[in-house]
């Protein structure tokens, strides 16, 4: 039976990855739990389940007494004597269950036990591997869609992970059976299980795009120093180079915008403006409202973090983008709050 029983379990920890010794571990406290309750009364109970030498033990331990007033816990010498040759009074002797005895208790505690444990076991394989990828971004295939609450089931290495509505790509649609790309925002330990905050909206997908899809980004001579991003529309990223010699927007972009197209294919065709970053704050935000050009900035004195910019006056709606988008992404992207004015005056001024 003995061998029978740990070749199951290394068959488990082939197929399912989890560890001879904690199901080893689980299933000795398990049977130690039933035989007290099939054994009432008893309080202290040997379990040793050894996989390396492939022992199973069990047995319940009594104090050797002069006179039994609890025979659940306590032992005469006399009968202690044939389990022990050296016991003597105070002693605590292990009297072993047969295998008749506990051999029904241990079958139907091992498969509870073994269950349980290889659903204890998964939950927390997969939130190490989770959190191990937090931050990252992750392949999935589409499983199929809830049309009341517009998520969308996903497969990730064989695990169920949920996107939510507000977690996709406004105008998007994933359909069953195609393989999609998301960003592992957080990862968090539940009663239920791991669970897994993913998005196709965070600033960090379209970041870690460039980074796969960038040498000079993964190997870190160009990095990128902030991402602004309202998903299905428009994403400002600011890069800058190590390298004088290396033209770190020209390298996001790519051949004939080679790079920058494979990304934006995956975004759904969302917009992408690469910008260089400065450490000079006027010359980041002149960048950061690309495409207008920007005729001056004027960053205010008191360290405020706000400036006023001038544009060409038919440049004005393109600085400002429809709906302020342009404007706001830039001032995301820099963290200045941007006065935009037309170059031939001040709106709202008097003469």
């Amino acid at each position: 039976m003995n061998a029978e029983f740990f070749e199951a379990l290394a068959l488990l920890e082939q197929e399912k990855g989890i560890s001879v010794e904690y199901l080893c571990e689980k299933i000795e406290n398990a049977i130690a739990i039933a035989i007290r309750r099939d054994y009432v009364g008893v309080e202290d109970v040997k379990v040793i389940i050894d996989p390396e030498t492939k022992a199973f033990e069990v047995a319940i331990r009594k104090l050797v007494v002069e006179e039994v007033e609890d025979p659940a816990n306590q032992i005469l010498l006399d009968k202690a004597i044939k389990y022990n040759k050296k016991a003597q009074l105070g002693d605590m002797v292990d009297i072993p269950l047969e295998t008749k005895e506990f051999g029904r208790i241990a079958a139907q505690t091992a498969k509870h036990v073994i269950k349980q444990g290889i659903r204890e076991a998964e939950r927390g394989q997969v939130l190490k591997e989770f959190q191990s990828r937090e931050h990252e971004i992750l392949t999935a295939t589409v499983m199929n869609n809830d049309p009341v609450r517009g998520s969308v089931t996903l497969e990730i290495d064989h695990n169920e992970a949920f996107l939510l509505k507000s977690e996709q790509i406004p105008g998007e649609v994933l359909v069953p059976g195609e393989k999609t790309k998301v960003y592992v925002v957080e990862v968090t330990a539940s009663e239920r299980g791991p669970k897994v905050m993913i998005s196709r909206t965070h600033p960090g997908l379209v970041k870690r795009l460039f980074e796969i899809e960038v040498p000079e980004i993964y190997e870190g001579t160009v990095e990128i120093k902030a991402v602004s991003r309202e998903a299905g529309s428009r994403t400002k990223l600011a890069v800058w180079s190590k390298d004088s010699d290396i033209d770190a927007v020209g390298a996001c972009i790519g051949s004939r915008g080679a790079r920058v197209a494979k990304i934006v294919d995956e975004l759904g065709g969302e917009k992408i403006d690469v910008v260089q970053y400065s450490e000079d704050p006027a010359e980041f935000i002149a960048a950061a409202l690309s495409p207008a050009k920007v005729v001056s900035v004027e960053v205010d004195p008191e360290g405020a973090k706000a400036c006023k910019v001038k544009v060409p006056d038919e440049q004005l709606s393109l600085a400002i983008g429809n709906k302020g988008q342009n404007a706001r992404l830039a001032a995301r992207l820099t963290g200045w709050k941007i006065d935009i004015k037309p170059e031939s005056g001040f709106w709202g001024e008097e003469e």
